[in-house]
This record gives structure tokens, sequence and C-alpha cells, in this order.
């Protein structure tokens, strides 16, 4: 099977996404289908990968307040590669101009829109937080939910990327088929990679003794991740309990958040890891995960901690939230600074031990990517065959 992603939003220094779709291709070839990526990129080049499958970058505009991502702009470059590449399915995951390109477009692929995000959440409803309640921005914006539904009509086969962002969508009368969580590498993360030298060096680095709390965060560093409000959580708590946070990631709000922690010995920030090796390290031998972003639609990093056997601390929406259990986490009411340090404070309280058992138990229950691009490919493929059943009864 070939598969074509039109995907505007992967991008070489992205995060979850990006992580998600170098995983998947390698992992389809090894499953012996082949996935291209159409990607934007500031040159016209094609990046073939070992073993097969490529990401085919198409020069694009760059989004203008986030240079990292560009937009597919030019309806006839996107469906001149689509009747090349031929694909027997092709996926799109952009509401924009992607959406028309590939929903128009007349070969004879299977077509999926595959949702990775929630932009009603991710914008709309925090632009307006604090002035307007989330029923009230979702009202307001209803235009949006209807614009969706016209170029979803379009599509074969309507997708989300786990059970959260189906209930989120649904709930506004859009049409949802399937939901496919994403999985994790779980050959790199596991408890068995805690390292108490480097739990003690990292505890160190934030000023803090052996007995310390060591928190971690990974993500970007934009405003929807809430690292701002983490900081000051970490900060309230750190008046109660030696507690420690090492922040990995960059993004546009990282002189900001410099800036907020520069007066805290206890908080570090650090670039991104991608040694995966050096990464799942770290995760397993620091004492919780904390997050603070609610519209993530599937918590790729939590998900990543809890096979790690790291305890979490998370907000109580959102794809995060689904991963959550008081066994090992502690969750609470989103965007709360005041309500996040008490959360911290009460997994504190609680014995570390019996939490990370807890944690590595659960994380056997974690899909690992391999299994859900299998079944992924079993959808399209059971798809295929039922379209193909429908076109023979009406020829017959």
């Amino acid at each position: 099977m070939r598969i074509v992603d039109v995907n505007e939003i992967y991008s070489p220094t992205g995060g979850g996404v990006r992580t998600y779709i170098d995983r998947k291709i390698g992992i389809m070839a090894d499953l012996g289908h082949e996935l291209i990526v159409l990607a934007c990129g500031k040159e016209e080049r094609i990046e073939d990968r070992p073993g097969g499958g490529r990401v085919h970058y198409v020069k694009s505009p760059p989004i203008p307040f986030d240079k990292n991502y560009g937009l597919f702009w030019d309806r006839d470059a996107i469906t001149a590669l689509l009747d090349h590449y031929d694909p027997d399915v092709v996926e799109n995951c952009s509401p924009w101009k992607p959406a028309w390109f590939v929903g128009d477009w007349q070969g004879r692929a299977l077509k999926s829109y595959f949702m990775h995000n929630d932009n009603m959440a991710a914008y709309a409803q925090r632009w307006f937080e604090g002035v307007a309640s989330a029923e009230k921005v979702e009202r307001a914006f209803s235009w949006y939910t209807r614009y969706m539904s016209r170029f979803l009509e379009k599509y074969d086969c309507v997708l989300t990327n786990g059970p959260a962002l189906q209930e989120r969508l649904t709930a506004r009368g859009l049409r949802i088929d399937a939901a496919f969580p994403l999985g994790i590498e779980r050959q790199h993360f596991s408890p068995r990679f805690r390292d108490e030298n480097l739990r003690r060096a990292l505890l160190a680095q934030c000023d803090l003794p052996e007995d310390g709390l060591l928190l971690f965060g990974i993500g970007r560093h934009h405003r929807e991740k809430r690292w701002d409000m983490i900081i000051d959580a970490v900060e309230r708590a750190g008046a109660h309990v030696p507690v420690g946070l090492i922040l990995i990631g960059h993004g546009g709000q990282t002189p900001a958040l410099e800036r907020r922690a520069a007066g805290s010995p206890h908080i570090r920030l650090f670039k991104p890891v991608y040694d995966r090796e050096r990464l799942a390290s770290i995760m397993a031998s620091a004492d919780a995960c904390i997050h603070g972003c609610e519209i993530e639609t599937f918590g790729l990093v939590v998900s990543e901690a809890l096979a790690s056997g790291a305890p979490l601390i998370v907000p109580d929406e959102g794809g995060a939230a689904a991963v959550a259990r008081p066994e090992y986490a502690e969750t609470y009411p989103a965007g709360d600074a005041k309500a996040c340090a008490a959360a911290i404070l009460r997994l504190a309280a609680r014995d570390r031990r019996l939490l990370r058992r807890a944690a590595a138990v659960a994380a056997e229950q974690v899909i690992d990517d391999r299994q859900h691009a299998q079944a992924l490919v079993d959808y399209y493929a059971e798809q295929i065959e039922r379209r193909s059943a429908v076109q023979r009864a009406r020829s017959a």
C-alpha cells in the first residue's frame, strides 16, 4: 500500500508530529508499505529514508509567526504530486487550503482526514481565555465547525489521534469515523533506564539535595503549553518542599521563560534532547513528569514518561488527562497554578517507590507505534475493500 500524507504541520524542527511521522515512515517500510510525506519547505527537495519512504518538500511560504512551519498555497503543485505518486490512500490533517486541495482531487485514492489537534481549543479558546467561557467561545466560533463539516464531506474517512479528540469533536456535531491512539517507541522508554547518578547530577544542577523532588517537563516553548504556569506552580510548591524542575524544549516563548525562571535556582531550562537514549534516561531518572497543556489531544510525552516509569502531574483535561490514573498521577484544574502547586505537594507526600511501580505496571497498557501503524493500515485496507465492493455492486 502506498500512502501519501499531505502534511502542512510536519517540520524537521517540529515536535510531536515530526516524531510521529518519522517513526511512521520507517514502520510502514518494515510492514511492506510506503509512506510519502508532502511537507512545506524553503526549497523543492526530496529526502529519501533508509529502507523506504520519503519526505518530499514542496517550496512553500513560511507561517509569519513561526518560521519552523509553512503553508501549502499552490493547488496545482499539490495535485500534480498526487497524480505523480498515485497513492492508494491520501491523508491530510490541515483544515486550510490542503483540506480542499485533497478533498477536490480526482485521483483513485481513499481520502482520509486525520486530525492531530483541535484548532478551536488551540486558538480561539486561548485567545479569549479569561474573557469568555469555553462554551461561549465555541458558540461564537460555530462557523468554524460548519466550515469543517463542508470539507469533511469530501473525505472517505475522518479519523482522530485518540478518544479525547473524538469526544470533543463529536460533541460539536462533527463526523468522526474512528479514533486511532498514537503509539510510543516502547524500545526507547523503560524504567530500566533509570540512573541514580544522573538523578543526583540533575538535582545538583537544580541546587537541591538528593532527597529533593525532581520534575521534568518536555515540549515546545509556546503559550498553549503553559510553561509559565508550571514555573509558577513549582515555585509555589518549592516554598513547602524541596522541588526542582528541568524544562526541555525551545520555541518562541524561550526568552520569556528564561527571564521568568532566572530568579529561581531550582528551575533549569535545557535545549531539546534529540538523542533518544539520553532523553529516555532523563525521563526514567526523574521523580515525575509535569505537564500543563490541556488542549493536546494525545499525550505523547506523557505516555513516554509513563512508559519510563515516571508518575504524572497533569491537567484534568485533554490527552494527558486520558492517560492519568490515581495510582500513579495527580491531576489539577487546567490552567490553575495554585491547584497545580497543590498537586505537586500531594505527589511529594506519596511513596515514590509505589508510584513508580504503579506507573511501570500501567505502562504495559500503552500501545507502541507499530501497533498503531498496523491498525491504521488494516483500517484503510478494509475501507478500500468496502468501497470496491460498493462500486462492483453498482456496476453489476
